[in-house]
């Protein structure tokens, strides 16, 4: 029996074609199921600026005034186990130096619980788990992941409907590159609200169903593109009252023209958990692929050359060695 490859040969080319075929396995199979939105989050994102808002004590739109809004967003684990989907809990509110810290989040300029059902994989919103407001879009405290460089549309919870979100190239925030986008929202009706007459220009009537008007000077986001996370937020809200049917502002509850954007503490934590998880989707859908073809490749040759040359060496020595007997009588 003759022996025509070393059993180092057959190792390497195996392991080659083994490796060969798990690089796209990593890339189509392993990344898909690692870029998923979690279901346990527990963030708090904070924003700080200086704007006009409405005191109830004097009764009057009070400029300059330091603005914080606190978004905190608690993972419902047992309803997202349940469905299937990620169930984010959400709290917004707004406030002045007089009501932080508060004892109570209603003491606040505004409280706003709600409640976002997002499919894991593709970020978009699901009908389910009592959900409210009816979020729409493509977007909304996140992008989907891999963001492309093309506009998107972007959930406003205060104008309840979406705003396109319109890609301007990159930013660095933190030392970190992203996306930035960019979007503006015109006065919109928003709501109506009963306040007393004299806030809208009408003393005669102790109460009024006053409409609520909403618009946004600028939305700015620098998104991480591999996660859609969102590294960077500014945001320049102004609410206003109307009179019933009225065309002008009659009263301004908040106007924060120069922008209200993420703390450097925010944006730091933001920058850490997107290299974080970026890092994680790269391992698994550029770095393990590419190097496990390169790596299959290369031994997958050496492997297949040593089998080749064991052959031909066989071959040789058979065709050089001494001749057959042949049979006699």
């Amino acid at each position: 029996m003759r022996r025509t490859a070393s059993p180092f040969s057959l190792v390497l080319l195996g392991l080659g074609t083994f490796l060969l075929v798990l690089a796209p396995l990593f890339a189509w199979y392993v990344k898909p199921r690692a870029a998923v939105n979690p279901v346990d989050i527990d963030t708090t994102a904070v924003y700080t600026g200086r704007g006009s808002v409405f005191d109830l004590e004097k009764v009057e739109t009070v400029p300059d005034q330091r603005i914080t809004i606190t978004q905190r967003v608690r993972g419902n684990v047992a309803e997202s186990e349940r469905s299937g989907n990620a169930v984010w809990d959400i709290t917004t509110s707004v406030d002045t130096d007089k009501s932080l810290p508060a004892a109570d989040p209603h003491d606040a300029l505004s409280f706003t619980p709600h409640r976002w059902v997002l499919d894991r994989r593709t970020t978009k919103p699901v009908r389910c788990c009592d959900a409210k407001p009816r979020i729409e879009g493509e977007a909304y405290l996140k992008f989907p992941f891999d963001v492309q460089k093309r506009s998107y549309q972007w959930w406003d919870n205060t104008l309840r409907d979406t705003v396109v979100m319109r890609y301007r190239g990159t930013e660095k925030v933190q030392g970190y590159t992203g996306y930035r986008f960019t979007a503006s929202v015109p006065p919109t009706r928003s709501g109506t609200r009963m306040v007393p007459g004299s806030l809208v220009g009408q003393p005669g009537r102790s109460q009024v169903l006053a409409e609520e008007w909403y618009s946004n000077h600028g939305v700015e986001l620098v998104v991480d593109q591999r996660t859609g996370r969102v590294v960077y937020a500014r945001t320049s809200p102004r609410q206003t009252l109307r009179a019933p049917g009225g065309q002008k502002d009659a009263a301004v509850l908040l106007d924060a023209e120069k922008g209200v954007a993420f703390t450097e503490e925010t944006q730091k934590e933001a920058v850490r958990q997107a290299k974080r998880d970026s890092g994680r989707l790269e391992l698994v859908g550029e770095t393990l692929p590419i190097g496990s073809a390169v790596a299959g490749f290369v031994l997958a040759v050496i492997g297949g050359a040593l089998v080749i040359r064991g052959r031909k060496i066989t071959e040789d020595s058979d065709a050089s060695g001494s001749p057959h007997p042949t049979l006699t009588r």
